[in-house]
């Protein structure tokens, strides 16, 4: 079951990974608040290599983390988040984010309440959120490419069209002169999908939203397809260089005649939330939404 819910029959956390893409001054401090409130609940902890200046007995590679470990803690934004789904996330392990980042729709836990979201969390007090991952591969090819916010066709270029073909389940959608494609989870609906105009989807809803960049046409639209649906994109047209990039980490090339095929991976991403965490109120508060229609701001 994808989407948020909440989880009657807690399970404890015992062996807790703390995880961080950077080192600097900001991170370290969070990073030894939170090893302090789980030393003092006797957790088992790990700390990966970015985190060694605060004590090497806890510091291990990837796949003891990934063995062991059976809560993530990411330090850090939604760039820190993305990265670690792929790494960790994608592995089995449940993430609860804290927020140093800008927006943060993925690390819901502000620096100042970290003491007492963790001592919850530890409690069993949490809710889970599953979402799901996307998978590409070119031409068929055995290896796989994994993104958790939306894959996009791109031409790499300023003001250059690329020529592509969508086909959703084996049915021709359409062929389009664009700058690119983006696919788009309910993730990632609310990070590069939605500064292009895409649509912002709750979690709950199982699609996928299909978004063309800046297309040569009047009117193309945002397409909203079940999160089942096998998606292809086929190069078509003359001197067609493009991209092709998952949440704008992994890149890779593509040329004319080179096909795409996205689907839903089995495996999923488990986040681990505070019990008052609400999508809407992210919204409200990270997108710039109406305040409460009923806070008139007078005492």
């Amino acid at each position: 079951i994808l989407g948020k819910k909440v989880v009657k029959n807690k399970r404890k956390f015992k062996k807790v990974a703390i995880v961080s893409n950077s080192s600097n001054k900001n991170i370290i401090e969070i990073a030894h608040q939170c090893l302090e409130v789980l030393e003092s609940q006797g957790i088992k902890l790990y700390l990966t290599k970015e985190l060694n200046s605060l004590g090497n007995k806890y510091v291990v590679g990837d796949r003891k983390i990934i063995k062991e470990a059976d809560l993530l803690i990411s330090i850090g934004g939604d760039g820190s988040m993305l990265s670690n789904s792929r790494r960790f996330g994608f592995k089995g392990i449940p993430i609860l984010g804290i927020n140093l980042g800008n927006v943060g729709f993925l690390t819901d836990i502000a620096p100042e309440n970290i003491t007492t979201s963790l001592t919850e969390v530890m409690n069993g007090e949490y809710e889970e959120d599953s979402r799901f991952f996307l998978e590409a591969n070119i031409n068929n090819d055995s290896k796989k490419y994994i993104a958790l916010n939306e894959v996009v066709i791109h031409s790499g270029a300023v003001a250059q069209l690329i020529e592509f073909e969508l086909y959703v389940n084996e049915d021709f959608v359409y062929r389009q002169r664009a700058d690119g494609l983006i696919i788009s989870t309910p993730t990632g609906s609310t990070a590069y999908s939605l500064s292009g105009g895409g649509p912002i989807i709750h979690p709950n809803v199982k699609a996928l939203a299909l978004l063309p960049m800046f297309p040569h046409s009047l009117s193309s639209s945002p397409l909203l397809v079940d999160d089942s649906s096998k998606i292809i994109i086929k190069i078509v047209g003359k001197n067609n260089k493009s991209t092709l990039s998952m949440d704008s980490h992994d890149s890779v090339n593509l040329k004319k005649g080179d096909e795409v095929t996205l689907s839903k991976a089995s495996s999923h991403l488990t986040l681990i939330h505070p019990t008052d965490h609400n999508f809407y109120f992210g919204c409200r508060s990270k997108l710039g939404w109406s305040a409460n229609p009923f806070d008139t701001g007078n005492e």
